[in-house]
């Protein structure tokens, strides 16, 4: 095992020591403990640096489940590179935050942590992965340990409704993209991605190259919450203020954004990519911006705007992924800008949108609430968090001197080259990517000004507030300081992060050795985009100013078309659907349950082995039956019909036994004595058996059968005959292996037994046959424990 798959593993492995450091050192905060992981890896991963100043990326191989075509391989590259140091960065500050946030008297920091480290490791996983079914285990693994970190306060029904709605759509999407990825491999005869890559023109032509597409885009929406799968996300915001500030912010969410860039090389070069990666991702970035100016938790805004600049990354990154395509050939390193844009908006989203859920952490807990209308003057009394407020939030809202500006800029450079090169209708795209950086730069000052500027309400809050303590201002601080540097010194990460990630992203627009040319500036004259800023400073401010006027246009919206609605209503519709369904054949009758059952077996194996030609029958190499034989079957066959028309238990039972008998006679003919003499026995004991059991019931009564009843019993019963049968026959008639008879042939040289069928059990099936004594011995104690605590009931009565 390589030192990269062991940098993947060690969360997991960590997680056997956390409730050892919970319980034998309680006094200790659990943190302290687990900080030492995110630590750890970030700086082995921030040591391969030098891998990116043009060296092959690192690959590391181990085998797994060769049979399939598994393997646990990992790749290091310029953009999994990017996404480990952000999942490992802010992995350690939120865990900083949380030791001062979580208490460790009240919380059960045992299970947080476990949780918090297998997601961590799912996502190093996940963006690692060279296998695309590796890459599927550990997609799934983020979705189980984000639903145990939403639950969390699992007392709280809303946490529990967050958690099984981002469970319900992300697992959705999962399954959607793991088909995705069957296909994928079935076109491509390989998961290994950069070996699809390397295929990428023999796939193309592949009639399953459009559905996996479509499937993997489904699996990318759902994880990172595109329009209309974004309704799990401000749900999830019930989880501890740290995880939201993880997940929901800088690694969860944008595990989608990572597989659309990591698939680009694959489907960059068509258009179906771009219009559909584009036009989600704007609707996205302009419904998640108009949505998050009516919240009025802090917490939902901020889920809302996350929607909504992931919006803004996705639909960069569909824009980019014209540089593949062979029309725009030309054009294409003006189309990678796009790329680069979203690669820098992506670092920038994760460091402001990760202070900014800590600054909410912090307002709820030192004021006891997230309502702004409940907040409002305390600039004052928190002079620290308003100003780590005033840098996230003007960042976020695009405006100098914060590294959000830069990005954003690179943003609307983006939509405006793609108008310029393409339909003139896609105009739209820069309008509506003005419209919604409109409402972003409103909800940016909702956040800001309402929450510390206004009058000062001690009353409405739950607690006094004050400046929270040094420890948790922290991580908030560090994030706040990365928004600012790389505003005046943005070419810091131009050629040690954005430029490997884009290589990774649009590896065949290069030659070997070369590299992108990434030079970002903050001021780039007096263009377009500055003019598009300053007009959203303008419209933003008005609409700030007039909200009273116009918010009413959020309660005309038709609650039917909502999609929290739609998802309600269709989650009770499946409820009682299922329980309709469940109703309808669990209706208490054994009879009704043995009629679907044998049904069941009738279409799905009989209508296999039609469907598929199976059924063989070639008497040719049957032997001579005798006419002795012929009067045995069918006397077992009058035994058994009697057995069906009498009346008497007692008579019953003794046709049965008659059936045993003359089977016996059937292993005489066909010289198995031995078979023989056991079926006599068992036939004996067990005839003896019913007759002493059954000698104290009551007598049968004549049950009124209609005749609907009696005909599909005769049908279902001829039915599982007939199929049997001739799987018998079948089974008689094929001989595609060589008799396995041969080989127990030789059981006294194997296991010095002269009796091959007791060899056969006591040797060759011992571990078979213990294994059966063994359930025969627990259904025993089974047996003797019921009736005891039956007896005990009774006593007790």
């Amino acid at each position: 095992m390589s030192l990269l798959h062991f940098a993947v593993l060690l969360p997991f492995l960590y997680t056997v020591f956390v409730p050892l450091f919970f319980k034998k050192l309680p006094r200790v905060h659990t943190g302290w403990f687990v900080l030492i992981v995110p630590l750890l890896l970030f700086v082995y991963f921030a040591a391969q640096f030098p891998l990116r100043s043009g060296s092959a990326p690192m690959f590391q191989s181990l085998s797994w489940i060769p049979s399939l075509g598994i393997r646990f391989d990992l790749h290091l590259d310029g953009l999994s590179m990017l996404f480990a140091l952000i999942i490992t960065g802010i992995g350690f500050l939120v865990i900083v935050y949380s030791i001062y946030y979580m208490s460790k008297e009240r919380e059960a920091l045992h299970h947080f942590y476990i949780y918090l480290l297998i997601f961590m490791g799912a996502m190093l996983g996940i963006v690692l992965s060279d296998n695309l079914m590796v890459l599927y285990v550990f997609w799934e693994a983020t979705s189980v340990s984000s639903f145990l970190l939403i639950a969390y306060w699992f007392q709280r029904k809303r946490s529990r409704y967050g958690a099984q709605k981002a469970m319900l759509i992300t697992v959705t999407g999962g399954f959607a993209m793991l088909l995705g990825f069957l296909m994928l491999g079935s076109a491509a005869g390989t998961f290994s991605i950069r070996e699809i890559v390397a295929m990428k023109e023999i796939i193309v032509n592949d009639s399953l190259f459009i559905p996996a597409m479509l499937l993997v885009l489904l699996g990318a929406f759902t994880k990172s919450a595109q329009f209309p799968f974004h309704i799990w996300l401000p749900d999830a915001m019930e989880a501890p203020t740290p995880i939201s500030a993880y997940l929901h912010s800088a690694t969860m969410v944008k595990a989608g954004v990572y597989l659309v860039a990591r698939m680009t090389p694959v489907f960059g070069g068509h258009m179906s990519w771009f219009w559909i990666i584009t036009i989600i991702g704007i609707a996205t970035l302009f419904w998640g911006a108009f949505m998050a100016i009516r919240q009025f938790d802090l917490k939902a805004l901020l889920a809302y705007s996350t929607i909504s600049q992931l919006g803004l990354i996705m639909s960069l990154l569909g824009i980019g992924s014209l540089a593949l395509h062979t029309n725009y050939e030309a054009q294409a390193m003006l189309f990678s800008g796009a790329i680069l844009a979203a690669v820098f908006h992506l670092f920038n989203h994760s460091i402001f949108k990760g202070s900014l859920f800590m600054v909410v952490g912090i307002l709820d807990h030192e004021t006891g609430t997230r309502d702004i209308r409940k907040l409002g003057g305390l600039l004052s009394l928190m002079p620290v968090s308003f100003s780590l407020t005033i840098i996230g939030g003007l960042s976020m809202a695009g405006l100098p001197p914060f590294s959000g500006f830069l990005s954003k800029e690179m943003f609307f450079t983006g939509v405006l080259t793609a108008y310029q090169h393409i339909d003139q209708w896609v105009v739209l795209l820069p309008i509506v990517a003005w419209l919604a950086s409109v409402f972003t730069f409103v909800y940016c000052l909702v956040f800001v000004f309402k929450t510390f500027t206004g009058t000062y309400r001690p009353e409405r809050l739950d607690k006094k507030p004050h400046e929270a303590p040094a420890g948790m201002l922290v991580s908030p601080i560090v994030l706040a300081t990365l928004v600012l540097v790389i505003f005046f010194f943005p070419n810091l990460i131009s050629y040690t992060l954005l430029e490997p990630a884009m290589r990774s992203v649009l590896p065949s627009l290069l030659q070997p050795g070369e590299v992108f040319e990434v030079d970002i500036k903050p001021w780039h004259g007096f263009n377009t985009e500055l003019f598009m800023t300053i007009g959203i400073v303008v419209m933003g401010s008005l609409l700030y100013k007039t909200y009273k006027k116009w918010s009413d246009i959020y309660y005309n919206l038709p609650r039917k078309f909502d999609f929290n609605y739609m998802y309600d209503k269709g989650l009770t519709g499946a409820e009682r659907l299922s329980a309709r369904v469940t109703n309808f054949y669990m209706n208490g009758f054994l009879h009704s349950y043995l009629s679907y059952i044998f049904t069941f077996v009738i279409i799905v194996v009989g209508g296999s082995f039609l469907l598929q030609r199976a059924f063989a029958i070639d008497p040719s190499t049957n032997a001579v039956i005798e006419w002795h034989e012929y009067l045995l079957a069918v006397s077992i066959a009058v035994s058994s019909g009697f057995v069906l028309f009498v009346n008497s238990r007692l008579t019953s039972i003794i046709g049965v036994g008659a059936v045993g008998y003359l089977v016996s006679l059937l292993f005489v003919i066909f010289r198995a004595p031995d078979l023989a003499l056991t079926q006599l026995v068992v036939e004996t004991i067990t005839t003896a058996l019913f007759l002493l059991c059954f000698y104290f019931l009551p007598k049968l009564k004549t049950e009124v059968v209609r005749i609907r009843v009696k005909a599909s019993n005769l049908l279902i019963s001829i039915g599982v005959g007939t199929v049997f049968t001739l799987i018998g026959i079948s089974a008689q008639s094929t001989n595609p292996f060589k008799p396995i008879s041969h080989f127990f042939l030789n059981s006294y040289e194997l296991s010095g037994a002269r009796n091959m069928v007791n060899s056969i059990l006591v040797d060759f099936r011992a571990f078979d046959t213990m294994l059966e004594s063994v359930v025969l011995f627990t259904a025993g104690i089974g047996v003797y424990t019921l009736i005891n605590l039956r007896k005990s009931r009774r006593e007790k009565r």
